[in-house]
């Protein structure tokens, strides 16, 4: 009898760009937390990460160009994101006082928000919520959603924030 290898009821199989989303949070919480430089990080992750399994974790391939696309993006253009970020965040929880995992989500979340308006903003939304329930439980995904809903009527309202 054959094995059924489809996706249980209500799950979409992961791609390309989703595995790169994911390994940018991780990127981006390592370089947070562990105090490495961009360059050693995006070598290891390329190197390493995307698409293969290490210790008993299964990577997905991912699309290693726009994996460095957010990385550097982030960095990039934080002194930017950050204010925005800070803005949706409720008054007194400043993006330096909230956990450093939902930093990176919403630190790559807000740099496609921001700067990459050819992805459609629901993309965008649902795809960091979804990494948000693979780290948290229910606040914490409810929290990214409305904050990047918050970013995405700005963004809306501006006529977008490309550059």
């Amino acid at each position: 009898m054959a094995e059924d290898k489809r996706a249980p009821a209500g799950l979409r199989p992961a791609n390309q760009r989703g595995a790169a989303r994911l390994a940018a949070v991780q990127a981006l919480y390592q370089m947070d937390v562990g105090r490495q430089s961009l360059e050693e990080t995006l070598a290891q992750f390329s190197a390493l990460h995307l698409g293969r399994e290490i210790e008993g974790e299964k990577y997905l391939p991912g699309d290693a160009d726009f994996f460095r696309q957010i990385v550097r993006g982030v960095i990039k253009a934080q002194l930017d994101i950050d204010p925005v970020i800070d803005n949706a965040l409720v008054e007194g929880w400043p993006i330096s006082r909230i956990d450093a995992t939902l930093r990176a989500i919403l630190r790559s979340a807000g740099f496609e928000l921001l700067r990459r308006t050819d992805i459609p903003q629901n993309v965008v939304i649902t795809e960091y919520v979804d990494i948000a329930k693979a780290f948290f439980g229910e606040d914490e995904p409810r929290m990214v959603n409305a904050v990047l809903q918050t970013i995405a009527r700005g963004v809306a309202a501006e006529g977008g924030l490309a550059r």
